[in-house]
């Protein structure tokens, strides 16, 4: 992985951690891994809501066969609230895929479809998660709702996305803060 294929900006390698105030409900207590940090916006992948799909189901859209039920039945993130039809796959690093782009050096995200007929084959890397929709946001967007106590963020964590349980991934998230969840308030403030 070259440097130009990772992000860039200074959330680069970072997940976004909601405060429990922010009232918007595509992020309830969600924590978002941040695949692209520019001066245009950045754009993430949120990696803690059951979509309700099983990925079983998106081979079945994608007319993939898979013999391995554990992989049918995983679970399909929510990834975002934009372009809820379009796939994202998190995974360990492994090269070769069309559209790959590392986030670091245990993270890619790839948005081809060669990595989920890789995965239904039993071919794919050895940790992935399977997201629909990104969240995005404009230029100076997500500053300012930092700026605004919306978002804390943590390095970026393949523990957290690969390992832990989908319902304790905000509070392990939150945890790499070294922050008691009960301090944290429902309403934010300024510095």
């Amino acid at each position: 992985m070259s440097e130009t294929d990772a992000i860039t900006g200074y959330l680069g390698n970072q997940m976004l951690i909601a405060m429990p105030g922010l009232a918007d409900p595509n992020f309830v207590r969600s924590v978002t891994l941040l695949c692209q940090h520019t001066s245009e916006g950045a754009i993430g992948i949120t990696v803690n809501r059951d979509s309700g799909f099983t990925l079983g189901e998106v081979f079945k859209q994608l007319d993939l066969e898979c013999d391995d039920a554990s992989v049918r039945d995983m679970t399909v993130l929510e990834g975002g609230p934009v372009h809820r039809d379009r796939g994202f796959v998190l995974h360990t690093p492994v090269e070769g895929f069309e559209s790959s782009m590392a986030i670091n050096d245990d993270i890619m995200v790839t948005t081809s479809r060669d990595v989920l007929a890789a995965i239904a084959g039993g071919e794919g890397p050895a940790r992935f998660v399977v997201a629909l929709g990104y969240a995005g946001w404009g230029d100076g967007q997500l500053e300012g709702e930092i700026r605004e106590s919306a978002w804390l963020s943590v390095p970026a964590d393949s523990a957290i996305i690969f390992e832990s349980p989908i319902a304790d991934r905000w509070a392990n998230a939150v945890s790499r803060l070294g922050i008691d969840i009960s301090h944290l308030h429902d309403v934010g403030g300024h510095a």
